[in-house]
């Protein structure tokens, strides 16, 4: 009837639920007094009386939860354990013990913060805990997002996140925000899909399937048809809709591409069989990632050297007819790094039930061997610094300073080391990371001379980018392998942190132009 595992963070958590049950479907007792007041609601009767001998003596819960774990297991209860190797598949757990330990004082601050809050800490926050300092703005951010000012009702904001990353097939974020949901009072038989939720929900369906999957298509007329009508949006709640839109899909990104194992509440997070020793936390990680790879230094060195001559070198004066063909030849070469259609998706689980139009995905903006019949997206007629942050300040306000910092953090984070090397500057290699993923939604910058990417970004490294921007559900650990072996972890997730920010940057820019559209045409 119960079933009892370790939070991760210092105390136990309660679920309760069916005897079989394949899921935990209960609440976590985080704390004594919210286990005292389950116990007042317990029939004598009840099997809980058993366990709470267990976690009590003489009132006072046992200052070591694993010898209530330890009690559970003499008496014959199956109890759940983690599986998995840390809170990623990709990246071993050692990575991440300065913050578990408490020796990066910042992260540790953060991780507090996190877990008093939702009464856990998560493997996407402890990956994220790599970079403290973007962390802090990204928690930040989303905290507002979430339970901040806004015209949106709090059931509504994570039923939109639900949609947005299902998309995606990222049960990790889904199975998070339905638990949200349901404790900001959701109603359960939403969760049943689509065709359970209010009509003004439904209606924004279409909307999330394109700002997901192909923004460049999203349209004026694709706005004002839900400003219209017996189920009409206001405009201010539409702008939130689309800002947690945006976050939510690209955020899905990030789980997949660092390879986030699942909670040990969620489906395949957890597991009831005896240890064995291959699943000796001290063991080493399962992956073969080595930072001692072959040619590892020489690599990184022959990039140093790129970034020498760049710097160096003056800046060509070319026709804007020459920068437009450098831009055209990296759009064509992203065509042909498309993967497979058959490739097997990371996560297996069925989301289709809040979905519409399952099979509508990306596809690439620029044909092989075709003109686009969509114009390419300039970032000199309409960017963020200049007309984005300005109109969503407008309907939104407060969140898009945070969101200038969030984006302006991940762009800017250095700590001048590449793999073994210090000292370096990485200014260069990151503008062009970020204007690549740019290009995968048709936007341009035209003061930017795109022959960079091709000199700084190997083919690795653009074809893990673009499996984690536009499909991140088939990323696997090869594809996390095969780029920039002889860098560090923490550098691999700064990759994924730009990939987040700048596929919602772009993202942003395509609605909020269509905003804009709204009323000047």
């Amino acid at each position: 009837m119960f079933k009892v595992c370790s939070s991760g963070a210092g105390t136990c958590g309660v679920f309760l639920g069916q005897k079989d049950s394949k899921h935990f479907c209960g609440t976590s007792c985080a704390s004594q007094a919210e286990v005292r007041t389950m116990g007042k609601r317990v029939r004598a009767n009840s099997p809980l009386n058993e366990l709470q001998r267990y976690f009590f003596e003489d009132g006072q819960v046992k200052t070591r939860p694993t010898l209530c774990i330890r009690c559970l297991q003499e008496k014959g209860v199956k109890v759940p354990r983690q599986c998995g190797n840390g809170p990623s598949a990709f990246i071993p757990r050692s990575e991440f013990a300065a913050a578990q330990n408490g020796r990066d004082e910042k992260a540790k601050d953060l991780f507090i913060d996190v877990f008093l809050q939702s009464n856990r800490l998560d493997h996407l926050t402890t990956v994220m805990g790599l970079h403290p300092s973007y962390l802090e703005a990204f928690l930040r951010t989303q905290d507002f997002m979430l339970r901040g000012d806004g015209p949106l009702p709090f059931h509504y904001r994570h039923f939109i996140a639900i949609m947005a990353t299902a998309r995606h097939q990222c049960s990790y974020i889904v199975r998070l925000q339905e638990n949200e949901f349901l404790a900001q009072g959701g109603d359960p038989d939403w969760l049943r899909g689509l065709t359970f939720i209010p009509d003004k929900l439904r209606r924004l369906a279409e909307l999330i399937k394109l700002l997901v999957h192909q923004p460049w298509l999203i349209t004026k007329e694709h706005l004002d048809d839900l400003l219209k009508g017996p189920s009409s949006w206001a405009l201010s709640e539409l702008v939130q809709a689309i800002v947690l839109t945006t976050h939510f899909s690209s955020l899905a990104g990030m789980v997949f591409g660092c390879g986030v194992n699942p909670e040990i509440d969620m489906e395949g997070g957890h597991t009831c069989r005896p240890p064995s020793l291959g699943d000796d936390p001290s063991s080493p990680s399962n992956n073969n990632y080595s930072d001692e790879s072959e040619g590892a230094s020489s690599n990184i060195e022959a990039l140093m050297q790129k970034l020498r001559e760049l710097e160096e070198q003056s800046e060509p004066d070319e026709t804007q007819e020459e920068k437009l063909k450098k831009f055209e030849k990296v759009e064509k070469q992203n065509v042909e790094l498309s993967p497979p259609c058959d490739d097997p998706c990371q996560d297996t689980s069925d989301l289709s039930h809040y979905l519409i139009e399952p099979d509508f995905k990306y596809k690439d903006f620029a044909k092989r061997g075709e003109v686009s019949q969509i114009p390419t997206f300039k970032a000199q007629d309409y960017s963020w610094e200049d007309q984005g942050f300005s109109l969503l300040n407008r309907y939104y306000p407060d969140v898009a300073p945070m969101l200038d910092d969030k984006f302006r953090l991940a762009y800017s984070l250095t700590y001048n080391t590449m793999g073994k090397k210090e000292q370096v500057d990485t200014s260069l290699l990151r503008r062009a990371i970020w204007n690549y993923i740019h290009s995968l939604f048709g936007i341009r910058h035209d003061d930017y001379d795109y022959g960079e990417v091709n000199s700084l970004m190997d083919r690795a490294l653009k074809t893990y980018i673009k499996t984690v921007c536009c499909y991140p559900e088939k990323v696997t650990v090869s594809h996390y392998e095969s780029f920039w072996r002889d860098f560090k972890h923490s550098e691999k997730v700064h990759v994924n942190l730009m990939v987040l920010e700048a596929k919602m940057q772009a993202s942003l820019l395509y609605s909020l132009r269509a905003v804009m559209w709204l009323y000047t045409r």
